[in-house]
């Protein structure tokens, strides 16, 4: 059976871990009102982080809201994905999105972030 819980190891948690994936990011996925920074990584499994300003995102709702969201279809999406490392920086206008949008354009997201990490091996 499955496994869709979402535990630490399935999160990039220290300043180590985002510094090594803005270093070195070898795949990027740019959308109208996110980027996916991401690099291939050696554990087998997918790890996400994220960067949600408040010059992008003003309210802490808001945020949370796009956080959580993301957050859940990861979290469903996590066998399908390669092992990568993964941050999700927040453009402007994505707090403006009602949540089934959020929800399509993120699935696009993790969609293409699998076919460009596929083409690197």
């Amino acid at each position: 059976m499955t496994d869709f819980r979402y535990p630490r190891q399935l999160r990039l948690l220290t300043g180590g871990d985002f510094k090594r994936v803005f270093d070195r990011a070898v795949v990027k996925v740019p959308d109208q009102h996110l980027l996916i920074l991401a690099r291939p990584n050696d554990l087998g499994h997918p790890r996400i982080g994220f960067v949600i300003s408040k010059k992008n995102v003003r309210r802490a709702v808001q945020r949370n809201r796009v956080r959580r969201i993301i957050r859940e279809s990861f979290r469903l999406h996590q066998h399908q994905l390669p092992a990568l490392d993964m941050i999700i920086l927040a453009r402007k206008g994505l707090d403006g999105l009602e949540n089934p949008d959020l929800h399509a354009m993120i699935r696009r997201c993790w969609t293409r972030a699998g076919k460009k990490a596929r083409k690197l091996t």
